[in-house]
């Protein structure tokens, strides 16, 4: 059952310092943006600011480095997709109930085609000061993604 968050909206407590790159960047020089901003995923941008994918450190990790992929290749043919974004009026419900279908414990958000931040999981437990609700949430989304038979005691 979805975790009721209240009358918050994502623009209350969306990142609006989003690391960016465009999608032809080399996969290294994504790793090491991440690397040098603390953070675990670069959103994908086109020429007009307009989010187009989002690579995560797992994307990088799985789908590049583990594979043997070269690091100078262009990085959007390794992105998560398809992108899922809210929008600064949308509630954090409507937003949590997305990132758990869609299972993704990042929403970036864009206004008017343009990225204007970015939401994580994180984020919900820190700027709603509610770790409840971060946890609840991170467990839907976690519980999305895994088979049922993981949260079922076993006999």
């Amino acid at each position: 059952m979805p975790v009721a968050y209240g009358a918050v909206q994502l623009s209350e407590i969306m990142t609006p310092g989003v690391v960016t790159a465009s999608p032809d960047s080399s996969a290294i020089s994504v790793a090491r943006q991440m690397r040098e901003h603390r953070v675990g995923s670069v959103v994908l941008v086109d020429p007009a600011g307009s989010p187009v994918a989002m690579v995560t450190d797992r994307d990088l990790a799985l789908r590049v480095f583990a594979e043997g992929v070269d690091g100078a290749e262009p990085v959007a043919e390794y992105a998560s997709r398809p992108l899922v974004c809210g929008e600064p009026a949308m509630e954090l419900d409507e937003a949590a109930a997305l990132m758990v279908r869609h299972r993704v414990r990042r929403l970036p958000v864009v206004d008017a085609d343009r990225l204007a931040g970015i939401v994580t999981l994180d984020d919900i437990a820190v700027r709603t000061g509610n770790l409840e609700v971060a946890q609840k949430m991170t467990a839907e989304v976690i519980e999305g993604a895994l088979p049922q038979f993981y949260f079922h005691e076993r006999g």
